[in-house]
């Protein structure tokens, strides 16, 4: 497997995650039926996005699980 496989591979996995947070996010931001109706769109373009990113979101989390966890 090479290294290019790996970025596709998180990719996937970050795209996906993403996509369902942000769609049951638009859920409470917009009422069930309009999330429901429309929500998947902004899904798709922030589910690409991040996606697309997800190295820096790995390091986001990471850095944000270090400051919560340096607060105990």
């Amino acid at each position: 497997m090479d290294d290019n496989n790996w970025y596709i591979i998180g990719a996937w996995i970050t795209g996906v995650i993403a996509f369902f947070v942000i769609w049951i996010y638009s859920f409470f931001a917009w009422g069930f039926l309009i999330g429901l109706a429309i929500g998947w769109l902004p899904a798709i373009i922030g589910a690409f996005i991040l996606g697309f990113l997800w190295p820096l979101v790995a390091l986001a989390l990471a850095g944000l699980a270090i400051l919560i966890l340096s607060q105990m």
